[in-house]
């Protein structure tokens, strides 16, 4: 468990989101976190973090690729020390595959499958980040399913 006080506000956006169906409340959650931490100004792990999340509840695919880029740029800032300071159960190498697999989709969604091609091969590259539990299985059959939805299997 988080002893991060922003990283547990994010937790319950997810939380309300994905087991609760409301993303409208998770989507409000994740703006008042956002302003809290200054937008993109605000810790490269929060805004990578809280970014990635707040695609996740966009209805507008458009909006949906901003935020994931939001989440792309900042993830290049964070250290693997913030990362464990943080109690996230992962590298930042294994952020990278997630955030691919999500721009990736954005940009199928989009009609832009160049694009969405490039970002399905760099969350290949990344892919061994992750190990072999839950959350790597479900990231890699995401990969599966977008690779037969642009026919790159």
């Amino acid at each position: 468990m988080t002893t991060d006080p922003t990283m547990a506000r994010i937790g319950q956006g997810v939380a309300l989101h994905h087991q609760q169906g409301r993303r409208d409340a998770a989507r409000e959650l994740f703006a008042q976190v956002w302003d809290d931490i200054g937008g993109e100004q605000g810790d490269p792990l929060h805004v990578c973090v809280l970014a990635h999340s707040m695609a996740d509840v966009q209805d507008d695919p458009h909006e949906e690729l901003k935020w994931d880029l939001r989440a792309l740029a900042a993830v290049d800032l964070v250290t693997d020390e913030q990362v464990a300071q943080a109690g996230v159960p992962l590298s930042v190498a294994g952020l990278y595959p997630s955030l691919h697999l999500n721009l990736s989709e954005c940009y199928r969604k989009l009609g832009d499958l160049g694009r969405a091609r490039e970002h399905l091969r760099q969350a290949r590259a990344t892919i061994g980040a992750l190990g072999d539990d839950e959350y790597g299985r479900l990231i890699r059959g995401g990969l599966e399913q977008l690779a037969g939805q642009l026919d790159e299997r």
